[in-house]
């Protein structure tokens, strides 16, 4: 019991120095109330193109399948919020997380030596780390963890932070001093990110139907854009803030300090003509290491287009 407690300490206070805002810790088991929603959401479609979503039912639902013999569920949180904006206003609009480099580079990097810390503090220590690409249901993970709560646009919302970062996870085979005191629901009545969303994708109070995101449309999805969103993209190329930017919680989304998320200024810089006169050339290098990448340079093409034709 005493070695939990000092455990747990100590993988929060180096999580900390590794710059990540919260950390907390859930026990590995079966996510009963999670099984139904997760049933019902796939089957009304909400899913989209997104195929990999219906595999590994199980492994979504119970970590200790995705890792075996699981105990703890590590949830940590990387603030990336800035107040820097692109230059012309004019210009198609990139979801702040993309103005730096690739998260998925920083919080890898950042999890291998939080496990490599862990392993020569407590000694063999199993596990897998995990940023965005398994099938971890990390904003429950994080509810859990203490991390806050999963609000009616269904991000994940700190009452001391605001909704402006990203969830990471270490799963371990590993005994810890759990967080067993999960954060309230302070949405209220508030039906700020409903009333908001340019595609009406909150279908209803913490539902929001993938298929409609323009973070999936712009991201995930492959095929041509659907018309019916013709002049409802608000004129985003790639991913979409507006459900965060009229969150009353992110009053309190304070400046990111990770050298890795500071905005790009070839990005910010590039104005109205330039994205659609953008070349692949061009493309490969202002986006060399940026989440953008993700669309490859048809895709952005593509999205571009799609506001241009409108």
């Amino acid at each position: 019991m005493v070695n939990r407690a000092k455990y747990s300490k100590f993988i929060k206070t180096e999580a900390s120095k590794l710059g990540f805002r919260f950390c907390g810790i859930s026990k590995a088991g079966f996510l009963e109330e999670e099984a139904p929603k997760l049933e019902n959401w796939l089957k009304n479609g909400f899913q989209g193109e997104m195929s990999y979503m219906e595999n590994h039912f199980d492994k979504r639902l119970d970590p200790r399948i995705l890792v075996e013999g699981a105990k703890s569920i590590i949830s940590l949180s990387l603030n990336y919020y800035t107040d820097q904006k692109q230059e012309d206003p004019t210009a198609p609009k990139l979801s702040q997380y993309a103005f730096g480099t690739d998260y998925h580079f920083v919080i890898k990097d950042k999890l291998k030596l939080l496990m490599e810390v862990i392993r020569e503090e407590i000694g063999e220590v199993t596990g897998r780390a995990f940023v965005d690409s398994a099938p971890v249901m990390d904003k429950v993970w994080a509810k859990k963890s203490g991390l806050g709560w999963v609000g009616k646009h269904s991000n994940l919302i700190n009452k001391n932070a605001g909704s402006f970062f990203f969830l990471a996870e270490l799963i371990l085979d590993l005994d810890l001093e759990y967080d067993v005191n999960p954060s309230k629901d302070h949405c209220g009545t508030c039906t700020r990110c409903i009333d908001a969303c340019p595609t009406e994708a909150i279908v209803a109070p913490y539902i929001v139907d993938g298929s409609r995101c323009i973070s999936y449309l712009t991201i995930e999805l492959k095929n041509e854009l659907p018309t019916e969103f013709r002049g409802k993209m608000d004129n985003w190329m790639f991913g979409c803030d507006v459900c965060q930017d009229v969150c009353p919680w992110n009053k309190f989304s304070v400046l990111n300090t990770e050298q890795n998320f500071s905005p790009n200024e070839a990005i910010l810089g590039l104005k109205h003509s330039d994205w659609q006169e953008l070349t692949e050339e061009t493309f490969n290098k202002v986006f060399k290491n940026s989440a953008v990448k993700r669309t490859k340079f048809k895709g952005l093409k593509r999205n571009i287009d799609f506001l241009k034709s409108i």
